[in-house]
């Protein structure tokens, strides 16, 4: 059967972490796009100028296949991964987080790095309203107006979203089903017109 959940971030939250006087200011976002993430980015880049780094990781997709991992000048794997490991424990996607770093005039050195980018990213997720969505699927269906008692009655008893219907010479209604019951859907609506 398709996998037709996923984790996200419903409302986004704020992580903090310091150490050593570095502050680690970090911020969750649920995100759709990369546009969306490069707005983001620009802003938070706009409102922390004073910041030495604007570090970052994103998720995309309900297949979890876009991400990107950034450290921004931090040496190499010590922030975007941490970041994009914290992501991927929690198995969320359509996600962005933020990590701004003010330094603190002491090197962590890697490992303290790591670690800080890791917290302040998990602090974030933490402070966080996390929710479980359906992949949805969505289906078309042209009928005569005759078959509307029919399509009404799949639609109650399937309960997919209405996302649109036209009800002209010929009837059209788009429908949001969630992926495994798609192909159900489907049969049992072109089962009318051939009914």
């Amino acid at each position: 059967m398709l996998n037709d959940e996923y984790r996200t971030i419903k409302t986004g939250g704020e992580g903090y972490y310091t150490e050593k006087r570095s502050k680690f200011l970090a911020f969750a976002h649920h995100v759709e796009s990369a546009g969306e993430i490069k707005d983001l980015l620009a802003q938070y880049r706009k409102k922390y100028y004073d910041a030495r780094h604007v570090c970052y990781a994103y998720m995309l997709g309900p297949a979890r296949q876009e991400f990107r991992a950034n450290d921004d000048g931090e040496p190499s794997s010590t922030a975007g991964k941490p970041i994009l490991g914290q992501i991927n424990s929690q198995e969320l996607t359509d996600v962005l987080i933020v990590v701004v770093r003010y330094y603190g005039g002491v090197n962590l050195g890697t490992s303290g790095l790591i670690v800080a980018y890791r917290e302040a990213a998990a602090d974030a997720i933490a402070h966080s309203e996390v929710e479980t969505r359906q992949v949805e699927e969505q289906v078309t269906y042209s009928f005569a107006y005759p078959l509307m008692n029919d399509v009404m009655r799949i639609v109650k008893e399937m309960q997919p979203r209405i996302v649109s219907q036209a009800y002209d010479t010929t009837c059209e209604i788009r429908l949001a089903i969630r992926r495994s019951q798609a192909q159900e859907l489907r049969s049992r609506l072109e089962k009318l017109s051939f009914g």
